[in-house]
């Protein structure tokens, strides 16, 4: 092979890989915006002011109505247990047996002691009548006389001390039956037939709750109190209407409880180690999903804002140093208007400042422009509860979707 052959080859090689470093170049090259005077589809609404109810959400705990700890009142041993554990009971039932048999020699005894004391006074009654009779004649001397009275009287006395001994008695029997103080779920046997149980150190044997309805304590803070009640003050908020404040729940994974629940009190004393205070709502738990212990979070009603201007939380852009920034078409181009957002109500943003009534935002379709870009307004096929959709908009002949095609074929 030649010299001439070989530097050929070479050269073409060189050539080849040139055209290929240039088509990788031209391959990786950003996207441009769009030529002059083509525009952009993208989908906008028109924001208009709302009457908005605002929630605050706020970490909380579930505790039961009733949370009935079942304790031994009296020492003994555990003859029966007489539920099944975890199951549903009613108030009055029969929970557990203690050992009753030395109890109830101690109640024959003092019903014996009462009957002694009895025969006692009667006898002691008899002898201060008869003596009675004999001081009108003199037979008897006054103090033979007032000795029979005091002894009758004591007598009396004896009878009232018999019968409260025998009363006591009852009651430490009626104890080694332990019945449920409430209606509710129990848990499980904290102790077993044949445990002895203590009423000096009240053994703790089960638990009683009551889940038809639970608590959910939240606690917030003394600043937001402050900030709630001076936006009430200065009419921004207004009273959401006479009763009780509602409360919803929401679920750990992050659902919505189907039942509303109502805002019982609000702490009136701040603790001072956290400076919050502690407020508790009332909710219905038919189902028994909410469980004591468990961590919740509570969106309680704040009030309602007259003439709130809402956007959606997507069409909110956010610079690096934390501003925001939403898209606003003035003049068929697309404007970055910085704003102040307020509370968030249901995936909505509410606007303090930056926006008017009247202004169409973009919602979708902004990854595409930049401000001044010339853009074609569409009605936006999302949330139609957040705004209502531009009035001069142009009839979307196709879905927003449809459009991306052509978006993307103008910025190569």
């Amino acid at each position: 092979m030649s010299f001439q052959s070989l530097l050929g080859r070479q050269t073409f090689r060189i050539a080849a890989f040139s055209s290929l470093v240039l088509l990788a170049a031209c391959g990786n090259k950003e996207p441009q915006a769009p030529a002059g005077g083509m525009k952009v589809p993208v989908s906008v609404i028109t924001v208009q002011p709302t009457s908005t109810e605002l929630f605050s959400e706020l970490p909380g705990r579930v505790e039961a109505i009733k949370d009935a700890q079942i304790r031994a009142r009296v020492s003994g041993i555990v003859e029966e247990i007489n539920f099944e554990q975890g199951a549903d009971v009613k108030q009055d039932q029969l929970l557990f047996t203690i050992d009753p048999a030395p109890y109830r020699a101690v109640r024959n005894q003092a019903a014996a002691q009462l009957k002694n004391a009895q025969a006692d006074a009667q006898s002691a009654k008899q002898l201060a009548q008869r003596y009675e009779r004999l001081i009108k004649e003199n037979a008897v001397s006054r103090q033979d006389y007032d000795n029979a009275k005091a002894r009758a009287m004591q007598a009396d006395a004896a009878i009232a001390a018999a019968q409260a001994t025998l009363d006591s008695a009852n009651i430490d029997l009626g104890y080694t039956k332990i019945v449920s103080p409430v209606s509710g779920r129990i848990g499980k046997s904290l102790v077993t037939e044949g445990a002895l149980v203590s009423a000096a150190n009240a053994t703790h044997m089960a638990t009683v709750q009551q889940l038809d309805r639970v608590y959910i304590d939240v606690t917030r803070s003394t600043a937001e109190l402050t900030q709630l009640r001076r936006a009430m003050a200065d009419g921004t908020l207004k009273s959401a209407g006479e009763g009780q404040a509602k409360a919803k729940a929401v679920l750990e994974d992050g659902s919505l409880y189907d039942q509303d629940g109502a805002l019982l009190f609000s702490g009136v004393s701040v603790d001072p180690s956290t400076s919050q205070v502690t407020l508790r709502a009332v909710f219905p738990n038919p189902d028994e999903i909410l469980l004591p212990g468990m961590y919740v979070r509570v969106r309680l009603e704040q009030g309602v804002i007259p003439d709130a201007l809402l956007v959606p939380a997507q069409a909110v852009q956010y610079t690096s140093d934390g501003a925001s920034n939403i898209y606003v078409v003035r003049e068929e181009k697309a404007q970055s208007v910085p704003v102040v957002l307020g509370p968030e109500s249901d995936g909505q943003y509410v606007v303090n400042k930056g926006l008017q009534a009247g202004d169409q935002i973009i919602v979708e379709g902004f990854q595409k422009i930049r401000p001044g870009a010339p853009v074609q307004t569409m009605p936006w096929k999302g949330n139609k509860s957040a705004a209502a959709p531009a009035p001069d908009a142009a009839p979307a002949q196709e879905p927003a979707a449809a459009a991306e095609p052509n978006e993307a074929k103008s910025s190569e």
